[in-house]
Order: C-alpha cells, then structure tokens, then sequence
C-alpha cells in the first residue's frame, strides 16, 4: 500500500526540521528565555523527579495552551517565544515540536534523548 510511512520515517521527518536541544546546552537555553515544557506523565515526574524551571503541561492539551490564537493559551504562548519539549527519551517531544511549528511556533523545539539524557547529565 503506497503512502504509508512508519512511525520511524515520520520521526525521523520530524526530526530534520527540528534544531534539537542537547541536554548540556538546555540551562543556556533557559537562562536566554526559552520556555521548557515538560509533558512527561505524573507517573514518570513521581519516578524520576522533576526538571526544575519546566513548566508541565500534559501532552494530551500542548497545542491548546501553547498555540497563541487559543482561548486555552498559557500567558507564556507566543508565535516568537522559543519552545523547548521534553518528553522521558525525547520521541514525543519531536513529534509534538513539529506540531507546535505547524501552528506557527516558529522556534519550538525538543530535548534531545529527552528527560532522562538530562537525568544522566546532571545525576551521573
């Protein structure tokens, strides 16, 4: 069946557009103003902890509260602000990035390897 892509050639599309955030580099970003989003589930931020100075958003909800046009919006949505996704190995995050760029988030973004590559970075 023609025009099938698995979800491993999607990702990899995804990410392609993406300048991805390396775990080192995350705190830069941070202190030059980048908006972290956390969409890791309850279950994951009660097991692993949580990444300080991220904001959590539930992934079923992030285009609503991240797309400025959105009734839904956070106060910190903004088509120019830059977008940092972080997701616990860094798939959904790409994906949901892409979506955010879509909506016209034009500097969105993921953590590259995600939350637990962060994890390893600072927890040894």
């Amino acid at each position: 069946m023609s025009g099938r892509r698995g979800i491993a050639e999607i990702l990899a599309a995804a990410r392609a557009r993406l300048d991805r955030v390396a775990a080192e580099d995350l705190a830069t970003e941070m202190a030059a103003g980048a908006l972290v989003v956390d969409t890791r589930p309850a279950e994951q931020r009660e097991r692993d902890g949580v990444l300080p100075g991220a904001k959590v958003i539930d992934r079923n909800v992030l285009e609503w509260r991240l797309d400025p046009a959105s009734p839904n919006r956070i106060p910190e949505a903004a088509y120019d602000r830059r977008v940092i996704i972080v997701c616990n190995e860094g798939f959904s995050s790409s994906l949901a990035a892409v979506t955010l760029r879509e909506i016209g988030v034009a500097r969105a973004t993921d953590l590259a390897g995600g939350f637990q590559a962060w994890m390893r970075l600072t927890r040894g």
